[in-house]
C-alpha cells in the first residue's frame, strides 16, 4: 500500500486523475512535475503541498518559483530535475505519467532507489524494456502498470505461479475513431477527426496513436517486455465497448478477463493500493445495463502502424526506440497540420528502414536511436 507519491506529469490527464485518487486515499504528495502548465501546477502545489515542484521548461520554472515564494515548496527547472523528483527518499511510489522518452531516465532513477513504479509511460518499456526490467529485478523495485490493458493483465495474473502457465495475452482495442473505414476514407481524416476517441478522454498524442492503432502496437511491445513473452503469445482484438480491458488465456483453456467502466482511476487506484484494493467512490460497472460485448480482429491494412510495431518488436534491439521516436515526431507534425494521416505510417517506416537495429543496446545507444529517428522524420518531411 502506497503512503507517499511523486507524480511525473501531474498536469496531464493521468496525473490529474492520480491526484484525484491520492486525495480519496489520503496519500501524501512529495513531488509534482509538469512541462509548461504553470497555472495548473501552481494550483496543484497549493492544494497538495509537495516538497518539490519541477517544470521542465526553464522559463516556466522561473515563473513558478516567483509565484510560489510564499510556500515551502522548492522549484527546479529542466529535464534533469525529473530524476531528482523520482528519487526523493520520502516517496515510496513514483507515478510516471509523462509522455515520451523523457520518462526513461527518471524511471531508471526511481528503480535505482527501489521505488514502486506506477508506470503510465509506455515508451519506457517500448524503447528500453529489457534494460528497465533487468534493473528492476536487480534492485527489487516493483513495476505496476497503469495502462488499463496492462493493469488488467497484471490483475488477471495474480495467483499465476509460473509464466509457463500463460498461453497468450489478449489486449483489447476500441478500434479508434476510424474503425470500419477503408484506406481511402481513413486517408481523408483530419486532426480534428483523429482526436475524437469513441470512449476515452486522453491527451492529443495518445489519442492520435489510438486512431492509427500505433498505441496498440506500442502496448504489444510493452506487454512482451513486461511479461517477457514472445510476439506469438501477445494478441490484439478490437472490442468497441472498452469494457473488457484485456484477457489472459492459460494453457489449460481457462480465460480470465478484467472488466470495468472506462475510467482510468480504477487502474491508478489499484497501482496505489496493490496488493490490496481500495474503496472506489465511482459507480461500478452495471452488467445489466452495459451493451453486448463484441470482439473482432484488427484491420492491419487500414491500420498498418500495428503491423509495423509488431515487426519492430520481432527485430528487437533499438528497432523499438526508432519506431517510437519516429512515430512521436510524425504525430507532432500531424498535430501541427503539416502531414496527413497515413504520412505518420510512411515516415515511421522510412526511419525504421534507414536505421539498423543495435542488439542489446546501452541506454546511450537507445537515446541515440531515438534522436536519429526523429531527425530522419523531420528531414523527410522537409525534403
Amino acid at each position: 500500500m502506497t503512503n507517499t507519491i511523486s507524480i511525473l506529469g501531474s498536469t496531464g490527464s493521468i496525473g490529474r486523475q492520480t491526484l484525484d485518487v491520492a486525495e480519496q486515499l489520503g496519500l501524501c504528495v512529495a513531488a509534482l512535475t509538469a512541462n509548461s502548465s504553470v497555472d495548473r501546477l501552481e494550483a496543484q502545489v497549493r492544494k497538495f503541498h509537495p516538497r518539490l515542484a519541477v517544470m521542465t521548461e526553464e522559463a516556466a520554472a522561473r515563473d513558478l518559483a516567483v509565484r510560489l515564494k510564499d510556500t515551502d515548496t522548492r522549484v527546479l527547472g529542466g529535464f534533469a530535475a525529473l530524476e531528482e523528483a523520482a528519487a526523493l527518499p520520502e516517496a515510496d511510489t513514483v507515478v510516471t505519467a509523462v509522455v515520451g522518452m523523457v520518462g526513461l531516465r527518471p524511471t531508471l532513477a526511481a528503480i535505482g532507489e527501489k521505488k514502486r513504479i506506477a508506470l503510465a509511460n509506455k515508451e519506457t518499456l517500448v524503447c528500453a524494456g529489457e534494460l528497465v526490467m533487468d534493473a528492476a529485478e536487480k534492485t527489487g523495485a516493483e513495476i505496476i502498470p497503469v495502462d488499463s490493458e496492462h493493469s488488467a493483465i497484471f490483475q488477471c495474473l495474480q495467483g499465476c505461479a509460473r509464466r509457463q502457465e500463460i498461453k497468450r495475452l489478449i489486449l483489447t482495442c476500441s478500434g479508434g475513431p476510424f474503425y470500419g473505414m477503408n484506406t481511402v476514407e481513413a486517408g481523408r481524416m483530419t486532426k480534428a477527426d483523429a482526436l475524437k476517441h469513441p470512449n476515452w478522454t486522453m491527451g492529443p498524442k495518445i489519442t492520435v496513436d489510438c486512431a492509427t492503432l500505433m498505441n496498440k502496437g506500442l502496448e504489444v511491445i510493452e506487454a512482451m517486455r513486461l511479461y517477457r513473452l514472445p510476439l506469438e503469445q501477445v494478441d490484439v482484438v478490437v472490442h468497441r465497448q472498452s469494457i473488457v480491458r484485456s484477457l489472459v488465456e492459460f494453457r489449460d483453456g481457462a480465460v480470465l478477463a478484467q472488466l470495468g467502466t472506462p475510467d482510468m482511476r480504477l487502474p491508478i487506484r489499484y497501482a496505489m493500493t496493490y496488493p490490496e484494493r481500495g474503496e472506489n467512490p465511482a459507480d461500478p460497472l452495471d452488467l445489466l445495463s452495459c451493451p453486448p460485448l463484441t470482439f473482432a480482429p484488427p484491420d492491419r491494412e487500414v491500420f498498418p502502424c500495428l503491423a509495423l510495431a509488431e515487426e519492430a518488436a520481432v527485430r528487437g534491439g533499438t528497432a523499438c526506440a526508432v519506431l517510437n521516436g519516429a512515430n512521436e515526431e510524425a504525430v507532432r507534425l500531424f498535430l501541427a497540420d503539416r502531414i496527413g494521416f497515413y504520412d505518420i505510417f510512411h515516415l515511421t517506416k522510412k526511419a525504421i528502414a534507414a536505421l539498423p537495429a543495435v542488439e542489446k543496446p546501452t541506454l546511450e545507444e537507445i537515446l541515440e536511436a531515438d534522436q536519429a529517428a526523429r531527425e530522419i522524420v523531420s528531414k523527410e518531411h522537409f525534403s
